[in-house]
C-alpha cells in the first residue's frame, strides 16, 4: 500500500475516533462522571435485573412449574393475593405476615431482626469507633480483635452460639433463664431464637460498623477541633457540632450496607437454630422451594426484593437530601 493510501485510511481511522475525543473533552465534570459510571451501571444493571424479572416472571405461574406439558399455567397475581392476604398460609411453612403470630412470622420477624440488631449495632460501633479514633498505646492490637468476629465465618459463628446456648452443656442458658430473657428450650422457642440471633449478628457485625464510622471519623480535619478548643467549645459541644454532623454520611452508608444484609439473614438463623423455629423471608423462601411450591417461593422472593428496594430509596433520599444541605 502506498504512502498516500496509507495516510487515507489513517485519516478515516483517526475522524470517528478525535470525534469522539472532542465530545468528551466537552463534557462537564458531572456528565464524565456519568460517563465512567455507564459501563459499571450496565453491567451490574444486567445482572440484578435479569434474575429479578426472571423470578417475576416465574411468580405468575401455577406451582407446578415444571410440570410435563412445559412451564406451568399463567395465573396472574393470584400467588401475591394469597401470600399477602394470608390465603396462602396453610399451604406455606410459616406465614408471611401475621400480626398474631409475630415470632413465627416471616415478615414481622426480619423487621423485629433488622430494627433491633442493626440499631444496637450502630450504637456499638459509633462507641468503638470513637474509641479507636483516640491514640494509645496498644490500638493496633484492639482494632485487630475488633475485627476478628467479623472474620469468623457464618457456620462456625452459629456453631458458637448453637453450643453457648444448648441447655446441657451452654454456659449462657442457666443465667438468662433466671432473668426470665430466654426459656427453657431456647432452641426450640421462636422468641429465645430470635433473640439469640439478634445477639449472634451484634457480636460480628458490630466490627462492620465501627471499621466504616472510624473511616468516617479519621476523615474529619484536625483543625476544626482546634477551633473548637480556641472558641471553648467543650467536648459535648465538639461532638455536637462537628463530630456528629461530618461523620454522619459514613453512618448512613453504614446503616445502608447493614440493613440491607440484615433483611437477607438466613445462615445465622438455619445454623443456630432451623428456618422452621423461626422464619425470615430468605428462610421462608428457601423452605417453600424445598417443597416443590416454586412458583409461591418466587413470589416471597420477589416481595423481599421489594421491601428491600423500599428501604434502600428512603436510604437514597436521606442522601439527596443531605446532599442539598438537610438532615
Amino acid at each position: 500500500m502506498s504512502t498516500t493510501n496509507r495516510a487515507i485510511w489513517r485519516g478515516l481511522y483517526d475522524k470517528p475516533r478525535t470525534v469522539i475525543l472532542n465530545r468528551i473533552e466537552r463534557l462537564s465534570d458531572v456528565q464524565f462522571a456519568y460517563l465512567m459510571l455507564l459501563p459499571s451501571v450496565l453491567l451490574l444493571g444486567t445482572m440484578a435485573l435479569w434474575p429479578l424479572i426472571a423470578t417475576f416472571e416465574m411468580s405468575l405461574h401455577a406451582d407446578d412449574l415444571f410440570a410435563a406439558g412445559g412451564i406451568g399455567q399463567f395465573v396472574g397475581l393470584k400467588h401475591y393475593t394469597a401470600v399477602l392476604s394470608g390465603q396462602a398460609d396453610d399451604l406455606l411453612p410459616r406465614p408471611f405476615f401475621d400480626l398474631h403470630q409475630p415470632f413465627t412470622s416471616a415478615l414481622t420477624v426480619t423487621l423485629l431482626f433488622t430494627v433491633i440488631a442493626v440499631a444496637i449495632e450502630t450504637v456499638l460501633g459509633f462507641g468503638q469507633a470513637l474509641i479507636l479514633n483516640k491514640s494509645f498505646r496498644g490500638r493496633r492490637w484492639v482494632r485487630v480483635a475488633l475485627i476478628f468476629p467479623w472474620a469468623v465465618p457464618i457456620v462456625i459463628q452459629g456453631m458458637i452460639f448453637l453450643l453457648m446456648f444448648q441447655p446441657s452443656i451452654g454456659f449462657a442458658v442457666e443465667p438468662l433463664q433466671q432473668l426470665g430473657v430466654i426459656s427453657s428450650a431456647p432452641l426450640s422457642d421462636s422468641a429465645s431464637v430470635l433473640f439469640i440471633v439478634i445477639i449472634a449478628d451484634v457480636w460480628k457485625q458490630s466490627a462492620f460498623m465501627a471499621l466504616l464510622i472510624l473511616a468516617g471519623l479519621q476523615s474529619i480535619d484536625r483543625d476544626l477541633y482546634k477551633v473548637g478548643k480556641v472558641v471553648g467549645a467543650s467536648k459535648w459541644q465538639q461532638f455536637k457540632t462537628i463530630t456528629f454532623p461530618l461523620v454522619l454520611p459514613a453512618v448512613l452508608v453504614a446503616l445502608l450496607f447493614r440493613t440491607i444484609a440484615a433483611m437477607k439473614v438466613y445462615g445465622q438463623v438455619e445454623t443456630i437454630s432451623n428456618c422452621n423455629t423461626l422464619p425470615t423471608m430468605s428462610c421462608l423462601v428457601v423452605s417453600t422451594f424445598n417443597m416443590g411450591r416454586y412458583a409461591s417461593a418466587a413470589t416471597i422472593a420477589f416481595l423481599t426484593a421489594a421491601i428491600i428496594g423500599v428501604v434502600l430509596s428512603v436510604y437514597i433520599v436521606q442522601f439527596a437530601r443531605m446532599d442539598r444541605g438537610g438532615l
